[in-house]
């Protein structure tokens, strides 16, 4: 196991989310690895953590000034194990390939515990579409998928939507492999519902982390209702975990984007919600005006608790669960000792990686409940594997039907994570039972179908 780890971080030492999130999962599978020596044989592990496949092409593309700009593209083709690769294409200035391949590392494990046939990957762009036009969006994109489209396809690999992918940029990106192709495939999902897309699509992984919470808490005869619960960002994944909280009688009080939080003592209600929303998506605006319009809350721009070194504000509040929906390692070790302090019951993560391993330790050794991303956020992934479904199907399901089917899913996440942390001798961790929930699925097909 060290030496795996070892020779990872030796072959890409600036791979450091990637390091980070290849030792989270190494380290909490191993009582199933001591007990299987062919996987040693095998080098089942060392095949476990190299992607298969590593897509990095550039991306030329024209301004609205006739400016030439020039950009990275990445997919990384983690593992195709259990079905064809699916995952998100991210578009951020911070895109880089470490984060494209922890990304995708922990996407095959959360593929494999949907119980849907979907391996792992992972793509996007350094490209930052905040700021930009419909039209220089619409030029990305197309140069974008004018590599890309070589690479995917319905049986191969169908990426979907991530932080700076909404349904504008699908749309760009679909039009483009469906001119470049030749054909119309599901071949991307998060598609708008009049040509291929599913209902509760966009939905998907705030209410699924939601209903994560809900099954974790229930495991502990507790509910959601009445809870005081902090939520971070304000985008996709943010605004419905705040909606799947009201419905279920929770108070969700915080929001934030990358310039500060928003904590409304009095809660965010629907009518609040809806201005988010129209802020967030239509407005592209900041969530500073959200305290300009309502004077029960409180702005505090981006910084660390007053009181404690090298934390975050938003971390700092009085509640009951948490539910990080914003990027990687936004909780820290400092953060984590505030949440504990100040009461904290449960951590849901939205966002991928978004507790760094420091304040994994904490919550675990405070008894918090503690729902990894593999786990808690895969409601996306899995109605994006409804949506393939439908698409081969040629059929269009009700939203209460892929809601009833998303909430199945959720519930069989939970009963795997708990079933396999049971198995290893360590009830009631989430981290190591879905790790080991979803190891187990991916090496079991790796192991039957040879050395591929």
């Amino acid at each position: 196991m060290e030496k795996v780890i070892a020779k990872v971080k030796s072959r890409d030492p600036n791979e450091r989310e990637f390091h980070q999130a290849v030792y989270e999962v190494l380290q909490s599978i191993k009582p199933v690895v001591d007990r299987h020596r062919e996987y040693g044989r095998t080098k089942i592990l060392e095949r476990l953590v190299e992607p298969e496949r590593v897509i990095l092409f550039r991306v030329p593309w024209v301004d609205d000034t006739g400016e030439i700009h020039v950009n990275r593209g990445f997919r990384v083709q983690m593992n195709s194990a259990i079905g064809p690769y699916k995952g998100g294409l991210r578009f951020h200035p911070s895109v880089n390939l470490s984060i494209m391949k922890f990304l995708a590392f922990e996407q095959v494990f959360k593929n494999a515990l949907t119980t849907l046939s979907m391996g792992g990957g992972k793509g996007g762009s350094d490209f930052d579409p905040k700021g930009k036009s419909d039209g220089e969006v619409m030029r990305f994109c197309q140069s974008f998928m004018s590599e890309l489209f070589r690479h995917i396809g319905q049986f191969t690999d169908i990426p979907a939507g991530d932080i700076g992918v909404g349904s504008r940029e699908i749309g760009y990106l679909f039009g483009m492999h469906k001119k470049l192709a030749n054909e119309f495939s599901g071949v991307l999902t998060g598609k708008n519902l009049n040509w291929g897309g599913s209902l509760i699509r966009p939905e998907a992984t705030g209410y699924g982390c939601v209903y994560f919470a809900a099954e974790m808490l229930a495991a502990r005869r507790r509910s959601l209702e009445g809870k005081t619960c902090l939520v971070s960002g304000s985008g996709n994944v943010a605004q419905y975990t705040v909606e799947k909280l009201i419905d279920l009688g929770a108070k969700p009080v915080t929001l934030s984007d990358s310039s500060g939080h928003i904590y409304d003592g009095e809660g965010i209600d629907r009518e609040k919600l809806s201005f988010v929303k129209t802020l967030k998506n239509l407005r592209r605006g900041r969530i500073e005006e959200y305290a300009e319009k309502y004077r029960s809350s409180v702005y505090t721009a981006m910084d660390s608790c007053a009181d404690v070194p090298d934390s975050h504000a938003l971390w700092g509040h009085k509640a009951d669960c948490a539910f990080p929906s914003a990027t990687q390692n936004e909780i820290n070790g400092a953060d984590a000792r505030n949440l504990v302090k100040n009461g904290i019951m449960l951590v849901a993560e939205g966002a991928n990686m978004p507790v760094t391993p420091e304040g994994i330790a904490t919550f675990i050794e405070n008894d918090v409940l503690y729902g990894p991303g593999k786990a808690a956020n895969a409601g996306g992934v899995s109605v994006s594997g409804l949506e393939m479904t439908q698409n081969s199907m040629r059929l269009a399901w009700t939203r209460e039907e892929v809601d009833n089917r998303l909430k199945i899913i959720m519930r069989s996440i939970h009963t795997i994570c708990s079933e396999a942390a049971q198995w290893v001798n360590m009830p009631g961790n989430y981290l190591v039972g879905a790790n080991v929930g979803g190891f187990i699925k991916v090496v079991g097909a790796m192991m039957e179908q040879g050395l591929v």
